[in-house]
C-alpha cells in the first residue's frame, strides 16, 4: 500500500517560518492546504496524516473527507511564547484511511503524548520526533513493505524513523 505524510508550513506563519522557501506563501492561503488536501485524496486513497496548527483546524478540518480522524500530539515539553497564555502544547494531526486494526492487535489512543524537539534547541523548523512517527505509522496500519511518501521533507526526519521503523517491523505484520 501506499501512504503519504503531509507536514506543511502552517496557515498563516508560512512566510514568517520559512521565508526562504520559494513557494511557502501557498500554505498561508486555505486555498493551498485545499490544494493539499485533494492531492492527498486523489493520490494517497490507501491513507494519509496531515499535520497542522492547533489554530488552524476549524479552517482545515471541513475540507477533509468523511472518515478523517483527528489525532491529538499533546507537548508534554514546549516552548512558550511570550504573551500566548495558555500555551499551544498540542498540534492536531488528521489521518485518513489506513489498515483496519484487527481485534488481535492492541487498541491504540488517538492521541501521543511527547515533548516537542525544539525546546531542545536541536531540531529543523517544524522537524517531528521519531517516537510521533512510529505512532502515525501505527495509526495507519502501515506494514514494512508499504510506501511511504513525506510530502514535506524538511530534516529527512520522518524518512529516516520510517527506515529505522521498517527494519523493526516484522515483513507484513507493522510495529
Amino acid at each position: 500500500m501506499r501512504f503519504a505524510y503531509a507536514d506543511p508550513p502552517y496557515l498563516g506563519v508560512a512566510k514568517k517560518r520559512y521565508p526562504d522557501h520559494p513557494e511557502s506563501w501557498v500554505y498561508d492561503t486555505v486555498e493551498g492546504h485545499h490544494q493539499l488536501i485533494d492531492r492527498l485524496v486523489t493520490e494517497f486513497p490507501d491513507g494519509w496524516a496531515l499535520s497542522m496548527a492547533a489554530t488552524n483546524l476549524r479552517e482545515l478540518l471541513p475540507l477533509c473527507p468523511g472518515g478523517s480522524r483527528v489525532m491529538v500530539w499533546a507537548k508534554t515539553y514546549t516552548m512558550f511564547l511570550k504573551g500566548v497564555n495558555p500555551a499551544y502544547s498540542w498540534e492536531p494531526i488528521i489521518v485518513y484511511g489506513g489498515r483496519k486494526r484487527g481485534l488481535d492487535r492492541p487498541t491504540l489512543r488517538d492521541w501521543l503524548a511527547l515533548p516537542s524537539p525544539h525546546v531542545r534547541g536541536r531540531a529543523f523548523t517544524g522537524q517531528k520526533p521519531e517516537q510521533l512517527c512510529y505512532w502515525l505509522f501505527d495509526v495507519l496500519g502501515m506494514q514494512a513493505d508499504d510506501e511511504l511518501v513525506d510530502l514535506f521533507p524538511g530534516s529527512g526526519a520522518v524518512a529516516r524513523a520510517w527506515e529505522s521503523w521498517r527494519n523493526q517491523a516484522p515483513l507484513g505484520l507493522g510495529a
